[in-house]
């Protein structure tokens, strides 16, 4: 039976202490979030900083995260550079209780990741996979598109399930729905497309702004799937500072400077990354009042 991915999860952040991950924090944040609404979580994504964690880190984190909410679906983010290391971290994941695995695409050697290469990346590492296979595109950190016409050719592979378009371009998400079967699960990741994303037939969202506004989150979806158009509409609007500010402006530290805000754990992120400054914080405090989350 093909994973069902429909709703909303929010792609994780993952908390430090002294430099460390702190598990009792993870577990103290998904004890919240599990009251909330959210059909799953992704771990080891951007917003969990990913490219910053070993892979001993990265499968504590798995393991943590499994061990905390065994009724909900979880996606663990798995791609790397090389299509071998990416296979190895899969199966790692996989033995580790996560659903499906989330391979962003391989971007270091940009000007070669020819359509063939990341087709043979990706259909290779869904033959070789215990769990099902999601693409991950995402533009704004990669440079690098999964152009339609290629993603159409993978979505006949039977273990690559769907995908999750963080490339904000409604025209693309239209065509990749128009070109994809309708049983291939197209999850947003970019909050400016929310709505019209669902509206034109996506399966659901992974946003960075559900880890601050879940239950908003789940309503909007929600809302959509029952036709109350007014109260998607109203709830889009009501989010959109959130995106503008906490998530494209200030992006991870914004985002953890948040949860802080609002009772989770967010704390400092990973350097290079830096803290955000007094009046960046005030900044976001001031949009999680004007949205109501606080």
């Amino acid at each position: 039976m093909t994973l069902n991915l429909n709703g909303i999860l929010p792609p994780v952040p993952t908390p430090f202490e002294h430099g460390h991950f702190a598990p009792k924090r993870l577990m103290e944040n998904l004890a919240r979030w599990q009251t909330t609404g959210l059909a799953g979580y992704l771990v080891l994504g951007s917003n969990g900083e990913a490219a910053y964690l070993s892979e001993a880190e990265k499968l504590e984190i798995v393991r943590v995260a499994r061990r905390e909410t065994p009724e909900k679906i979880l996606l663990a983010g798995t791609g790397l550079e090389s299509t071998g290391a990416t296979q190895v971290l899969t199966h790692r994941a996989a033995d580790l209780g996560a659903d499906a695995a989330l391979v962003i695409t391989p971007n270091y050697y940009q000007q070669h990741m020819s359509k063939e290469a990341l087709r043979r990346h990706y259909e290779t590492i869904a033959e070789n996979s215990p769990i099902p296979i999601l693409l991950y595109n995402v533009p704004k950190f990669t440079h690098l598109n999964l152009a339609p016409d290629l993603v159409a050719q993978l979505a006949q592979h039977p273990n690559i399930i769907g995908m999750k378009d963080s490339a904000d371009n409604l025209a693309q998400l239209v065509e990749l729905r128009e070109k994809t079967p309708p049983d291939f699960q197209i999850l947003l990741g970019a909050d400016a497309v929310f709505l019209a994303g669902l509206l034109h037939g996506m399966n659901g969202a992974i946003l960075a702004i559900a880890n601050i506004a879940p239950q908003e989150c789940v309503a909007l979806d929600q809302a959509v799937q029952e036709k109350r158009w007014e109260e998607a509409q109203a709830l889009a609007q009501r989010l959109a500072p959130l995106g503008r500010v906490v998530v494209q402006k200030y992006g991870v530290p914004g985002l953890k400077a948040a949860l802080d805000e609002l009772g989770y754990f967010g704390g400092e992120p990973r350097p290079p990354l830096l803290r955000l400054k007094a009046v960046e914080i005030e900044e976001v405090r001031g949009v999680l009042k004007q949205v109501h989350l606080s």
